[in-house]
C-alpha cells in the first residue's frame, strides 16, 4: 500500500511525512495527528465517517473521521481520521466486551445500510452462509467441520442491528482511558453476534480459554457462536481459494472450536 497522493494530503491539510502504521493489513498511513487510509467502497466509507461522526464516546473512544476542506469524508478513494492512542496488544476480553456493548448501544436504531445487499468480498459471502442466506461451498479439507457446524446451527429470533464485525484485533487499548475502537465494518446483525465473532477469533487466534465462549451475551449466545464459526471458517476457505492453496493450515484450530461448540450445545 502506497502512501495518500499529495492532493489527498493537501485536501485535509496535512503537514508532515507520512508514517506507515503497524497492522490495519498495512493500509493505514499517519500523517501529524491524522491517519489516512485508502477505501474499496466509497459508499460504505461515507456511510461509515458520518455514523462515526455524530454518535456520542461513552465507554469507548473513536477515530473520528476527518473532513476535508471542501467538508467531503472521502476524497480520490481515500478518508482521514484523528490518530488516537492506545496500545494494539492481544483482545483484552473484558475491556472488549465492555466497549462493545457500549458502541452498540450507540449504534442502535441505525437502519440497515443500503450498500451491504452490494458487497461480493470474501467476509460478505462467509457472513450469507453463516446466517443461511447462501450456501456453504468450501474447500475439501474444510467440508466436514462445516457440516458439523450446520448440524448444531439451528433458527433464532433476536433483533439485528449494525454492529461491528470484526472488534478482536481493532481496539487499542489504554491504561487509564477507554479502549479506542478502529476499522469500523458494519454488518445488521444482532449485538451477540458481533461477541460471538470476536470470541471465536479469540479460540482460533489467540489461544483463549475455551470457557471464553460463556461470555457471549444474549439470549442464545451458542447460536451466535456457531454462526461466528461458520463465518470464520468460510472466509477461511475463501481466503484459501483466492490463493489458491488449500485449507489445511486452517484445519486444527477449527477442529478444536467446533469440538468446543458441540460441548457447549
Amino acid at each position: 500500500m502506497g502512501e495518500p497522493p499529495r492532493r489527498v494530503l493537501d485536501a485535509f491539510g496535512a503537514v508532515g511525512v507520512p508514517e506507515p502504521l503497524p497492522g490495519g493489513a498495512g493500509r493505514s498511513i499517519r500523517v501529524a495527528n491524522a491517519v489516512y487510509k485508502q477505501v474499496d467502497d466509497e459508499a460504505e466509507a461515507q456511510w461509515a465517517a458520518e455514523v462515526l461522526d455524530t454518535i456520542d464516546e461513552n465507554g469507548f473512544r473513536l477515530a473520528r473521521p476527518l473532513r476535508a476542506a471542501d467538508g467531503a469524508f472521502v476524497v480520490a478513494g481515500w478518508t482521514a481520521s484523528r490518530w488516537v492512542s492506545g496500545e494494539d496488544s492481544a483482545p483484552r476480553w473484558a475491556q472488549l466486551l465492555a466497549a462493545s456493548r457500549a458502541f452498540h448501544a450507540a449504534v442502535a436504531g441505525l437502519p440497515r445500510p443500503a450498500f451491504l445487499d452490494g458487497r461480493t468480498h470474501r467476509w460478505a459471502r462467509a457472513d450469507r452462509v453463516a446466517w443461511g442466506e447462501a450456501a456453504g461451498r468450501v474447500v475439501p479439507e474444510l467440508m466436514p467441520l462445516l457440516r458439523r457446524l450446520e448440524a448444531l446451527r439451528a433458527p433464532v429470533t433476536i433483533p439485528a442491528q449494525v454492529v461491528h464485525g470484526d472488534l478482536s484485533g481493532n481496539l487499542l487499548y489504554h491504561p487509564v482511558l477507554a479502549p479506542a475502537i478502529l476499522d469500523f465494518s458494519p454488518y445488521y446483525r444482532p449485538v451477540a453476534y458481533a461477541e460471538a465473532v470476536a470470541v471465536v477469533d479469540g479460540l482460533l487466534w489467540y489461544d483463549a480459554d475455551p470457557r471464553l465462549v460463556d461470555a457471549v451475551g444474549g439470549d442464545q449466545p451458542t447460536q451466535m457462536l456457531v454462526r461466528a464459526a461458520i463465518f470464520r471458517l468460510v472466509a477461511a476457505s475463501e481466503r484459501a481459494r483466492e490463493h489458491e492453496v488449500g485449507g489445511g493450515e486452517d484445519v486444527t484450530a477449527l477442529e478444536s472450536l467446533v469440538t468446543v461448540l458441540e460441548q457447549a450445545s
